[in-house]
């Protein structure tokens, strides 16, 4: 059996008046992640590492904050074209483990929700998705609420 693994990590700041989009779950906060798309750091993030294990570049390279077709897209869009990608060269996904570095608003709520959505499209069990948020204790653009990072790492396998 031939396994790959995946690293992606994504960053964007924070602004007033944008939705705040993470996993695919609009996060009740008045302010949002500032990017092309939706911005929605985890998705982009889980986009790299699947990127990454095959060995074709980045979300950026895919999908280009350039093209007027990706301003304000989905990101779970953007994640099921590439899991296509990866279905396409005959891997599937074995496992998930990402982290989100924010101040506020707590993500943990919303948690198993974003499990959901991301297990859907992945086409695993959300038992298969892990997805942890933590702070950076009001250190750097991260704690002092200014940004929002991702980190993802994934674990792909050869189908027969």
């Amino acid at each position: 059996m031939q396994l790959r693994i995946g690293f992606g990590v994504d960053v964007h700041r924070l602004v007033e008046g944008r939705p705040l989009i993470v996993g695919g779950v609009t996060v009740p906060s008045s302010f949002g992640a500032y990017g092309h798309s939706d911005a929605d750091v985890l998705l982009h993030a889980i986009c790299d590492a699947l990127l990454g294990a095959l060995n074709l570049r980045d979300i950026g390279f895919h999908f280009s904050d350039n093209d007027p077709a990706y301003k304000g897209i989905d990101s779970g869009i953007l994640l099921t074209h590439t899991m296509a990608m990866v279905s396409e060269r005959g891997f599937s996904v074995i496992n998930l483990d990402s982290t989100v570095i924010l101040e506020q608003p707590k993500l943990n709520p919303h948690i198993p929700k974003m499990q959901q959505i991301v297990a859907g499209i992945l086409k695993i069990s959300k038992e298969n998705i892990s997805i942890k948020a933590t702070t950076h204790e009001s250190v750097d653009s991260f704690g002092t609420g200014a940004a929002i990072k991702a980190y993802a790492t994934v674990l792909l396998q050869k189908l027969d």
